[in-house]
């Protein structure tokens, strides 16, 4: 299983950032490489909701429909994949002295054999430039919101 964690500081209150994270409206604007997150459940906020998310990576789109496992007003965020693409993402938001620490760590499963092999050697260099993007969007859009 592959893991990449990162953490970054945003100027915007805790509340503000928790909340625009957690927006599945808001997720195609800063998730690079996002091109679907869509509501599959009643439920589109906290505990239980579900989503079909559809990702580019390189070339290949990869499918999964995502649910929320683990859910802390503004403190924390996990999702889970139940269907599709195996993969887990924790966000984490703490108070800093000017902002907010906001912290991600995304794990993801690869199948074995040679189709397993050929996708991680597009996600593994893909992830990087995922996280790098998605940081600076992501600090763009609170930082202006702050």
């Amino acid at each position: 299983m592959g893991t990449v964690r990162h953490s970054s500081q945003v100027s915007a209150p805790r509340e503000r950032a928790f909340a625009y994270v957690n927006d599945h409206e808001h997720v195609p604007e800063w998730m690079f490489g996002v091109k679907k997150f869509e509501p599959v459940s009643e439920v589109t906020y906290g505990l239980g909701s579900s989503f079909d998310v559809v990702m580019n990576v390189g070339p290949k789109a990869l499918s999964a429909t995502v649910e929320v496992t683990e859910f802390v007003e503004n403190e924390l965020i996990r999702l889970e994949s139940i269907k599709g693409f195996t993969a887990a993402t924790v966000w984490r938001f703490d108070d800093a002295e000017s902002g907010t620490n906001v912290s991600v760590e995304f794990s993801y499963e690869l199948p074995g054999g040679i189709a397993g092999r050929a996708l991680g050697a597009m996600i593994e260099p893909f992830a990087g430039q995922v996280i790098r993007h998605t940081d600076s969007t992501l600090k763009a859009k609170l930082d202006a919101s702050a």
